[in-house]
């Protein structure tokens, strides 16, 4: 079986193109739908397939790893307008990184009126390989007809609904067609010493040497084909395919990519889970050699069974032949997104893991008995979904959950309800808020308290200044004579730590410094509780008198952003009260460039929200915390009285 993923974004049609690949010997394939990825399997010519789509929403397009993982070639699906190559970039950029074969089909060419030539140089300002157009449009009145096979030189006229029909090539096109197919040849003699030694001469190079050195550097990723057609019309899907099964390479290929720095071979892949009712864990693998088998050991323990994806329940093969799906069922032992050996699995490959996920939110069971339930859920989710982040909030230690997006976010919520019965609230989670003091402050403090027997008494007196930016709390003492004894200083110590807890703005207390320097004891009443007691109240006394002041958290930012877009992001960070630091080209990927910008923490949701508008979904972010800066104002009034409010 060979397996080729299918990715592009909303509305290119990819869901069609796969209909259409599944259905062209007229079987319907069988479908396993787990977001974002569906799997068709099906037979071509009398081959096993497979084709994982991913869906093309703005929070999917930084999931593609996990089906690249899986796949011996990827198709990326586009639209026929070059104003909207730039929504392609994320996923051109996914496979090159994978180093996946890839292949670039240029969908609804019945509705097109730009160049094709157009469309292509559009695409290939996202692309650092060679986008190479192995097809000319035909056209009558305006429409595209048909399509001309650059390196056969046969044209084929669109049949709606049917199969394309073989004609002679139009004499007005004999010109445009000489002229690509001598552009196609120089692309593939780049890397191709022969064929450049028969262009040199003048000598016509044979159809069956050039499909032989078009599936060479396909494989190799040299060079990236583009096809032409119309999903919906069944136009250009039987090229497409009979291209596949002809350039895509084996299961091998893959084998020894997934292998890479490791330098052990893998026996399968798991490019996705999920839990299911009744069921449990359900991860989907590729076997990528023999050996996958039930009872056999896989990733440390042993597979407990194999079902066949859309076969309703069905058994698949075992032991799996190298290349086939499947669904592991009762081995717990599996994660999504790594290749697996007999004893374990191998690092995630950095292209296959997912964007940083920045949307959190913090989760709430509508049962305050799930609790615990919940906990466990989201536990479980963790290990079936890569893509998300789950922690504990800083307050209240609520479980917070992070995801690529709001609707990767309602995917997590639904999974709750429908897997484990848990219905959530999700909450917004606040911004990194501090504060500290801008003056010193001396308070003594004596605690004292009767209640029969033994009583309590400790006094302290205390100096509190505060410290420069990032240096933390610090405690010292310059007790004389015994006024302290010595077995109590940690106890104040501890005291005033306490109280960097919650200061009188109602966030923790940063880089202040305490000082004892005076105090009292009693020979029978003081003890380790009383001083630290006294210590906690006399800090809570300087805090107030020490003119607090609230901090924000600043991040620095840094956006892969397509190059079209990026300057729209400067007037987006002003907006939202950052500061741009600048862009530069991205060394990783043509076409990107990288947008940094320091940013208040409260202001990340917001980042997320008004990014995917800007650069239509294809834009992510990553952030690091760079420092703490002053608040003040109306703005820090209110956020410090909602905190006070809310904690009662």
């Amino acid at each position: 079986m060979r397996v080729v993923a299918v990715l592009g974004p909303s509305q290119s049609g990819k869901t069609t193109l796969v209909e259409r690949l599944a259905g062209l010997e007229g079987s319907p394939p069988a479908r396993e739908t787990a977001e974002p990825l569906a799997l068709a399997t099906f037979a071509f010519m009398g081959e096993p397939w497979a084709a994982i789509e991913l869906a093309g929403g703005p929070d999917d397009a930084g999931m593609a790893g996990p089906a690249l993982m899986a796949a011996d070639a990827a198709v990326v699906v586009v639209s026929p307008d070059p104003g909207a190559a730039v929504l392609a970039a994320p996923y051109l950029r996914a496979a090159e990184a994978a180093g996946t074969p890839t292949l670039v089909f240029v969908n609804r060419m019945d509705t097109v009126q730009a160049r094709v030539r157009d469309i292509v140089a559009a695409l290939q300002a996202f692309s650092g390989h060679v986008l190479a157009l192995r097809q000319v449009p035909i056209r009558e009145g305006g429409q595209v007809v048909g399509a001309v096979d650059l390196i056969s030189e046969r044209a084929w006229r669109y049949r709606a609904g049917q199969s394309s029909t073989l004609v002679e090539l139009p004499s007005d096109l004999r010109d445009r067609e000489a002229e690509a197919r001598t552009e196609l040849l120089e692309h593939m003699s780049d890397f191709d010493e022969r064929l450049l030694e028969e262009l040199i001469e003048d000598r016509v190079p044979a159809s069956d040497a050039l499909y032989g050195i078009a599936a060479r550097e396909f494989a190799a990723g040299q060079v990236v084909p583009v096809l032409l057609g119309a999903a919906a019309q069944r136009s250009g899907v039987m090229r497409l395919m009979k291209a596949l099964r002809h350039e895509a390479p084996g299961v091998g290929a893959l084998a020894a990519r997934l292998a890479g720095a490791a330098g052990e071979a893998p026996l399968a892949v798991a490019f996705h889970a999920e839990n299911r009712r009744h069921l449990g864990k359900a991860v989907f693998i590729r076997a990528l050699a023999d050996g996958v088998a039930v009872g056999a050991p896989l990733a440390g323990g042993n597979l407990g069974g194999l079902l066949a994806p859309g076969g309703g329940g069905a058994g698949a093969p075992s032991p799996l032949p190298p290349g086939a799906v499947a669904l592991a069922v009762k081995a717990d032992q599996l994660s999504a997104g790594h290749a697996l050996t007999a004893s374990g699995a191998l690092p995630r490959p950095a292209w296959a893991a997912a964007h940083p996920p920045m949307l959190a939110r913090a989760l709430h069971p509508g049962n305050p008995r799930d609790e615990v339930r919940l906990s466990a859920a989201l536990a479980r989710l963790a290990e079936t979904d890569p893509a998300i982040a789950v922690e504990a909030a800083e307050e209240g230690g609520h479980p917070v959950v992070r995801t690529q997006g709001p609707m990767h976010l309602r995917r997590v919520l639904a999974r709750l309800a429908e897997d484990f019965g848990i219905e959530v609230a999700a909450e917004p989670v606040a911004g990194a808020f501090r504060e500290t003091v801008t003056k010193p402050a001396e308070v003594r403090h004596r605690h004292k308290k009767q209640t029969g027997g033994a009583g309590q008494f400790a006094e302290v007196a205390i100096t509190l200044t505060p410290r420069g930016r990032g240096e933390g709390f610090a405690f010292d003492e310059v007790v004389k004579g015994g006024a302290v004894p010595r077995n109590y200083i940690p106890s104040v110590a501890a005291g005033a730590e306490d109280a960097m807890a919650r200061g009188p703005l109602g966030f923790p207390v940063i880089d202040v410094a305490v000082t004892l320097t005076d105090g009292k004891a009693h020979a029978v009443d003081s003890s380790d509780h009383a001083f630290r007691t006294a210590g906690r109240a006399a800090v809570r006394e300087a805090l107030e008198a020490a003119a607090p002041v609230l901090l924000q958290a600043i991040l620095k930012v840094a956006v892969h952003v397509p190059q079209p877009f990026t300057g729209s992001l400067m007037p987006l960070v002003a907006t939202l009260r950052g500061h741009v630091l600048g862009f530069e080209a991205d060394a990783a990927q043509r076409g990107w460039d990288v947008f940094r910008a320091l940013l208040p923490a409260s202001a990340v949701e917001e980042l997320q929200t008004a990014l995917a508008g800007a650069t239509q979904g294809t834009a992510w972010f990553e952030t690091e915390f760079d420092h703490y800066e002053e608040l003040y104002g109306r703005e820090a009034e209110a956020i410090s009285k909602a905190r006070l409010a809310a904690a009662g």
